[in-house]
């Protein structure tokens, strides 16, 4: 017969006969067997007279316990000796407090354990199972886990390449727009430079052909002047002689006076006044054009702007009574829908809700951008968002985009507004807004929740995590509130 592992014959010498573990402070008894001092201890826990051995049940003295030192420091040998001996046979670990090969596994706390961990009081009444089973078992678990997790990060990765491209296509199409805008301003700034040089040019012609007028009048008139002048000095200088000399000659005195009457000098030829008027005519023109260049060019960059992503189309919503929750009452020309007190009788088809008070919009998208506005009221909460077309009807469903449902929250037992996101986000608006607007971009994949009483952005949904797959208005409806589709 082969003879016993003498490491085990060590380990289980070792062993406190009561814990099933490696001493601790070891003691011996008067009847020669050891025990830890606190587990002795224990079972003497009462008794204040004699006692006897938990081994042998010899009686003995409370009070001649011994400290065994030779004990414990051969219990430091054995561990030493365990781990070389577990090291030695392969084993995957070793238990830190035994020494012993991890074996085993402990399903309650989830650890591997020794065989000595197994007997003791912490893990004796524990389910446990062979460490190899217990890891093929996790192994499988955190396999699931992965694939999953792969998939999330392919999910990711997709997302990033499709923003990625369109951050590339939108870029290159403004910078071909910025290529067209630069082009069409230099054709501009030189039809303008064109247009000054040839204006300027004209001018100055007029006003050499206006000074040269000017310039002849002045002439004439200078010369008319002294005539008179002359004329005037003569005159005057006849009257002041003898009447029987001043009549002498007066017939031709009299000619001269008249002859010397003032003449009208040269005017500025209706020509020169149309060409200067028409000059005036193109300037007011010119400026006009101009102002209305500058008063457009903002308008016109916006709808450049437009002509790159887009403007949001207004779209009619109305509600799906199929897909409505039995308790939700819907008015006649499904724009509005409240919580009733009562669950109706309706037939419970496949798509209606039959958990959660929620209403579908008739109709989806898959493609484009459109919007529509909501009024919201009541004393309770609501929600308001997009869903998934396969969004889950029957039973309870997550209501953020794990479920398939993109949408802001109002609590009113908070008095807060979320994002039904995954956790919630708590979003910085202390009231309730009136009415909501939902604007949403298929081919980006976005989501835009906006208070449509002030403009104010509430949240964005970012790109990519709308799918592209059919996309419908999606509402819920607490008790005490209500929800209107405006037109």
């Amino acid at each position: 017969m082969a003879a016993e592992n003498p490491v085990k014959s060590l380990q289980e010498e070792a062993t406190c006969p009561v814990c099933l573990e490696y001493f601790t402070e070891p003691v011996t008894l008067e009847c020669g067997h050891n025990f830890c001092r606190a587990c002795i201890s224990q079972c003497w826990e009462g008794s204040a007279t004699a006692t006897s051995c938990p081994q042998c049940r010899e009686t003995v003295q409370q009070r001649n316990l011994r400290p065994n030192r030779q004990l414990a420091n051969i219990l430091e040998l054995v561990k030493q000796l365990s781990l070389e001996a577990a090291k030695g046979a392969g084993g995957d670990g070793v238990c830190e407090r035994h020494q012993e090969a991890l074996k085993l596994f402990c399903e309650e706390d989830q650890t591997p354990i020794c065989v000595i961990c197994r007997e003791s009081r912490a893990h004796r009444a524990h389910t446990v199972v062979p460490i190899e089973e217990a890891a093929q078992e996790y192994k499988e678990r955190v396999q699931s886990h992965l694939k999953t997790l792969r998939e999330e990060r392919e999910k990711l990765l997709g997302l990033k390449a499709t923003g990625e491209r369109n951050c590339r296509q939108y870029l290159k199409q403004t910078q071909t727009e910025r290529q067209k805008i630069v082009s069409e301003f230099q054709q501009l700034q030189q039809f303008l430079e064109e247009q000054e040089r040839l204006l300027l040019v004209q001018l100055e012609k007029l006003d050499e052909e206006i000074v040269r007028i000017q310039n002849e009048n002045v002439s004439k008139l200078s010369k008319q002047i002294s005539h008179l002048s002359e004329l005037l000095n003569e005159m005057e200088g006849k009257c002041q002689k003898p009447a029987s000399e001043f009549l002498q000659d007066v017939r031709t005195t009299l000619s001269r006076c008249e002859k010397g009457k003032f003449q009208q000098p040269e005017e500025i030829s209706p020509e020169l006044e149309e060409r200067v008027s028409g000059f005036s005519k193109k300037t007011t023109v010119l400026m006009e054009i101009l102002g209305k260049f500058k008063d457009t060019l903002p308008s016109q960059l916006e709808r450049k702007r437009g002509e790159l992503f887009g403007p949001h189309r207004q779209v009619n919503v109305t509600l799906d009574p199929d897909t409505a929750h039995p308790q939700l009452v819907l008015s006649e020309d499904q724009k509005s829908v409240r919580c009733g007190d009562t669950r109706q009788q309706l037939p419970n088809n496949p798509e209606r809700f039959d958990t959660a008070l929620c209403v579908l919009g008739c109709g989806g998208f898959t493609s484009g951008r459109h919007c529509w506005e909501v009024e919201v009221g009541g004393e309770g909460g609501w929600a308001v968002g997009v869903a998934r077309w396969s969004v889950v009807r029957k039973g309870g469903f997550s209501r953020s985009p794990d479920g398939g449902i993109w949408a802001v929250e109002w609590s009113c037992g908070g008095g807060q507004l979320r994002a039904l996101t995954s956790p919630s986000i708590l979003l910085p608006l202390s009231r309730a807004p009136s009415r909501i607007r939902v604007c949403l971009d298929c081919g980006r994949g976005q989501v835009t929740f906006i208070d449509a009483g002030d403009e104010a952005p509430i949240v964005t949904f970012p790109p990519g995590s709308v799918p592209r797959d059919g996309i419908r208005p999606w509402f819920w409806v607490g008790p005490g509130s209500q929800l209107s589709l405006c037109p």
